[in-house]
């Protein structure tokens, strides 16, 4: 996934004085979700989500533009609260998942927003398919976890999909095609 080292800033004289580089985090995996949403039949917004799954952050304080992400989820994890309907998408009416399938990002650009905000581009892999996706990140908060005593982040993010690009667009447009998408995940600095 990311790998990143703090570089040292020398505090000699130098011609030009050195940027920092990325500091490696890894996610918390007891509190990162992906929750997804969709419109079912015009009746309900039914809602499941992914959780405890892997991931790294390469974050840069000083230039959050040159930061990353690598997140991996397994399909199986898929949470929906019946079981019957986890079991549908798993078939391959949906995903024709199987042990060891994973949904995963990598980020490609970052575009700082504002003071805590961002667009970030990645690559989304799901289904086999890949496509790029834009998500819109804010930074919760960045410091010493209270009782972790270690450094550690939290952002949020959303974003829209549209199922039949990943090649699991059935029964759109009755099902909606759109699933609106919300991230939070904590990361702790890598040891």
């Amino acid at each position: 996934m990311i790998r990143t080292t703090l570089a040292a800033v020398l505090a000699t004289a130098i011609a030009a004085p050195a940027m920092a580089a990325s500091e490696s985090y890894v996610l918390d995996s007891s509190h990162s979700q992906v929750v997804f949403s969709y419109n079912h039949l015009g009746f309900s917004t039914t809602f499941g989500m992914f959780s405890g799954f892997e991931g790294e952050i390469g974050f840069n304080a000083e230039d959050p533009s040159a930061s990353s992400v690598s997140v991996a989820i397994p399909v199986l994890s898929m949470f929906t609260g019946w079981e019957q309907r986890e079991g549908h998408f798993m078939s391959d009416d949906f995903f024709g998942a199987a042990e060891g399938d994973l949904v995963t990002f990598t980020s490609t650009a970052i575009e700082v927003t504002g003071d805590n905000t961002a667009l970030i581009t990645g690559d989304l892999t799901m289904n086999e398919v890949t496509k790029s996706v834009v998500l819109d990140a804010v930074l919760n908060q960045a410091g010493d976890h209270p009782s972790a005593e270690t450094p550690w982040l939290g952002f949020n993010a959303t974003t829209t999909l549209l199922r039949s690009d990943f090649n699991v667009g059935n029964f759109a447009p009755f099902v909606s095609d759109e699933v609106e998408v919300i991230i939070s995940i904590e990361a702790m600095k890598a040891e």
